[in-house]
């Protein structure tokens, strides 16, 4: 078993230990405090600390670790034999020529969060203040690639430590912000949309559409559930979970009502093949009420506890967002990634866990971080259907690099091959093939 010391064993320290060899390295570790303990252990061993303790692959601390408070660091991005590191050390007896616990706290805490900073017109951080895409590496799992850099290296000085390499797993999630454009949405909101499109857009053809999908002489064109179904199936081996949208209609919540029938049949039903989650609405930020009403909507249809949301819109707001979950009683996140740019947020590409900044402590709130979403390549990036391809594959290589987990976002709504998303479909399959396990 690999020993680690550390003169001070702070909740940071400990939690980023965690986080790399638990949840990166799957590999069993035990910490000391004590120099003599530490010096005399004849098995694989690391130093962590401001000096070299003993003969043990070592690590210098540049200090982040031992402090309880937020303020302003200087991480200094800089590449070293082509790998991005932060807070850089020097030292003639130094294994690593940076902190490597300190950048991968840094990064997946994400402390500069916590830190001043400006929102967009949804209450989000923008991930133009980040410091990975300032510094050009926010396609880059740079947590999971120190990672692979700690295993290689204690490895190289204990070749019996059988540290062995992550297996590589893909996981699509789909979230349903609507199930059906034009079905099952009530007298009301049926003649409105109607109108709509006669008077006000003055568009026949989707006036003409409507009335053929209401008509059931057309399928709805957001119903593509069973063609998602139906592709998940050709690919053994990857993981698919919806996300339902249930909020009470609002400005940005236009969900289907979840004492409709047909909804309640249709999250039944998808139940059977994937797992479900909750898709907590656009307000549930400034009301955290919002968040039990759905969940137990959705725990109503389905008959069991739910455990698993990602916020609508991706609002995420440190720590509050995550705090509200917890006190939901959910246990698995997925909303770490950002709406405009694909990459990794958190610069790790695996599921770990949240650590609460403010309050100095890690909690039993799972993270799961996906790293695109078709939503920000069709509108944010504005890429074409085979821009989008090559995007997915090189994403997908950066992935299967360091044994990670390649986590995406789709709506079932933009599989439809409508509204602008023509050749979607084959992007999604073509998708599929590249990052099948």
């Amino acid at each position: 078993m690999l020993l680690i010391y550390t003169p001070r064993l702070t909740n940071r320290t400990g939690y980023t230990l965690n986080v790399l060899f638990k949840h990166l390295l799957r590999a069993e570790f035990s910490i000391t405090t004590d120099t003599g303990y530490f010096e005399q252990y004849d098995g694989p061993k690391l130093c962590y600390g401001p000096k070299r303790v003993g003969d043990g692959l070592f690590i210098k601390s540049c200090g982040l670790l031992t402090s309880t408070s937020i303020e302003d660091q200087e991480p200094r991005a800089t590449q070293i034999d082509g790998q991005w590191t932060l807070f850089p050390v020097h030292g003639r007896d130094i294994d690593f020529g940076f902190d490597l616990l300190a950048a991968t706290f840094y990064m997946v805490s994400r402390y500069e969060e916590y830190l001043p900073h400006s929102e967009d017109e949804h209450g989000r951080f923008t991930a133009d203040q980040s410091l990975a895409v300032k510094a050009g590496f926010i396609d880059q799992p740079v947590v999971d690639q120190w990672a692979v850099m700690l295993r290689d290296k204690l490895t190289e000085r204990y070749p019996d430590i059988g540290l062995t390499p992550r297996s590589y797993h893909m996981v699509q999630t789909v979230d349903i912000d609507a199930a059906w454009c034009y079905l099952h949405k009530g007298v009301f909101r049926t003649v409105t949309g109607l109108l709509r499109d006669l008077f006000a857009r003055r568009d026949y053809t989707e006036v003409n559409r409507r009335i053929r999908v209401l008509c059931h002489r057309e399928d709805d064109p957001f119903d593509t559930f069973d063609y998602i179904i139906e592709q998940h199936k050709k690919v053994p081996g990857s993981r698919l979970q919806f996300f339902a949208l249930l909020a009470d209609y609002g400005q940005y919540d236009k969900p289907s009502n979840h004492l409709n029938p047909y909804t309640r049949d249709l999250l039944q039903h998808l139940d059977d093949y994937a797992h479900m989650g909750i898709h907590p609405g656009y307000y549930s930020l400034e009301e955290p009420r919002r968040i039990d009403i759905e969940s137990k909507r959705l725990e109503d249809i389905l008959h069991r506890p739910i455990f698993r949301s990602r916020y609508h819109f991706l609002r995420l707001k440190l720590p509050a967002s995550y705090r509200m979950l917890l006190h939901a009683g959910i246990k698995d996140d997925y909303t770490m990634g950002y709406s405009e740019t694909i990459g990794f947020r958190a610069g790790i590409s695996v599921p770990y866990p949240f650590y609460d900044l403010d309050r100095d402590m890690e909690t039993v709130l799972t993270i799961h971080p996906f790293c695109v979403m078709d939503t920000t390549l069709q509108k944010y990036m504005r890429q074409t259907p085979e821009e989008a391809v090559a995007t997915y594959g090189r994403l997908v290589e950066t992935v299967r690099k360091v044994g990670g987990d390649f986590c995406c976002i789709l709506h079932n709504q933009n599989l439809s091959e409508f509204f602008g998303w023509q050749g979607w479909r084959k992007v999604y399959e073509k998708m599929l093939d590249i990052a099948k396990p």
